[in-house]
């Protein structure tokens, strides 16, 4: 149907970068890489694979995933593998503590396609089959996504979360063209091109983080004792801001020239 009002060229998901951290068993990586081509998402990134078994993973990939596997990007962090994308979205089966402000599935895939719109690379990233992803691993990504389940059997399969959460990025990538024929508002606010500086990326943002954590220690605003619990706020607080590059650099340049201020009074 060369007009369906469906018809979409999946810019988004052309800008989707799957993320498997530590998988374990080579068989989800396959039935990951399989639900990647169903779904329209091209590019794979396995961080430290505790397994990696080509033919097995191969088997459950079917031709769909084989290219998929075949291009699939080897890294050895989380840090490492966000370093290029502006936005990153952590699927997690739990809740509260380090892991506020959950995103469900609809939200998410809604933020993706807004962020994706404007040219950025995002990565939907999962954790290991048996321990997910780590509080650590959670702070790197820039939103927390939660399937829900029943209260008695909230684990699933790694390539079945894959899968739910790239379905929703589908129907968000196919919805925005079909509403506009139709004449319906989109359901969540698309942010209007910006011709100023880029996006910052995750790596940047990371540098940023740094600075202000030792810049705020350093004027005791932060205490010593775990410091990054109290830095959450403020992570959020620009998350929420789509930080640009010149922004970052001004933000940089507070800290730096604080940090010499103190230089000095020694």
């Amino acid at each position: 149907m060369k007009n369906s009002p469906w018809a979409s060229n999946h810019a988004m998901l052309h800008n989707l970068s799957v993320i498997l951290v530590r998988p374990r068993f080579p068989e989800n990586i396959g039935m990951a890489a399989r639900a990647m081509a169903n779904m329209g998402a091209t590019e794979l990134v396995l961080v430290r694979p505790e397994r990696w078994d080509r033919e097995k993973a191969a088997s459950l990939a079917t031709s769909q995933g084989q290219a998929l596997l075949d291009s699939a990007k080897r890294e050895e962090s989380l840090a490492d593998a966000l370093a290029s994308c502006t936005a990153a979205f952590g699927a997690t089966a739990r809740t509260g503590g380090w892991r506020k402000d959950m995103l469900s599935p609809e939200r998410a895939a809604r933020e993706i396609r807004a962020t994706a719109r404007e040219g950025n690379r995002v990565a939907l990233v999962f954790g290991s089959e048996d321990r997910g992803l780590d509080n650590e691993e959670i702070t790197l990504c820039t939103h927390g996504v939660h399937i829900p389940t029943i209260a008695e059997h909230r684990s699933l399969n790694l390539a079945q979360a894959v899968l739910l959460l790239l379905y929703e990025c589908l129907k968000a990538d196919l919805a925005l063209p079909f509403m506009r024929q139709r004449g319906e508002a989109y359901p969540f606010a698309l942010p209007a091109k910006d011709n100023g500086s880029r996006r910052a990326s995750l790596a940047e943002e990371g540098l940023l983080m740094a600075a202000l954590r030792e810049t705020l220690m350093n004027i005791d605003y932060l205490p010593r004792e775990n410091p990054d619990w109290f830095l959450q706020p403020l992570r959020r607080f620009l998350r929420r801001s789509r930080l640009r590059r010149h922004e970052f650099d001004m933000l940089m340049g507070i800290c730096r020239q604080i940090r010499n201020r103190l230089k000095k009074e020694e």
